[in-house]
């Protein structure tokens, strides 16, 4: 197994704890220097919180780990596509790479939407790698929404 797949391993593995606590499940873990600093998953509800989504609780926790707002050198493992607000997020905290698994043609902004790196205005853009553990990420999210029908 790389060290890639784990990562994800452990990005999918907080969906789903999301997922059991009726959060859309949707998880991140923040990779420094080869090694986990921060994981988290959705929880905005837990919270009544919109801005904790599960890229911004990891970008939080990782921070406060490692004593500084800008997490450069660090790569973020996510089950879905960023929507533009952690988008954002990611850009200002100078993630160095964003792996991500499912794409959101609804509400991502990487490859979808406003493709925030795009943008003239975005200062850092992370290296972008998508469709890591594609079918699983979306299989949880499929599911979760089946089972709220």
């Amino acid at each position: 197994m790389t060290d890639t797949t784990r990562f994800m391993d452990s990005a999918l593995e907080e969906a789903r704890k999301a997922a059991a606590r009726g959060e859309v499940p949707i998880g991140a873990v923040v990779v420094l220097d080869g090694r986990i600093v921060a994981a988290a998953g959705n929880r905005t509800r837990e919270l009544n919180d919109i801005t904790a989504h599960a890229e911004i609780e990891a970008i939080r926790h990782a921070a406060a780990s490692v004593g500084t707002e800008r997490l450069t050198g660090a790569d973020l493992y996510v089950t879905l596509e960023p929507c533009t607000m952690c988008a954002a997020a990611i850009s200002f905290a100078r993630i160095r790479r964003l792996y991500y698994g499912a794409e959101d043609p609804k509400g991502g902004a990487v490859d979808s939407g406003v493709r925030f790196y795009a943008s003239p205005t975005c200062h850092h853009v992370p290296d972008v790698y998508s469709g890591l553990a594609e079918r699983e990420a979306a299989d949880i999210l499929r599911d979760f929404f089946a089972g709220k029908r």
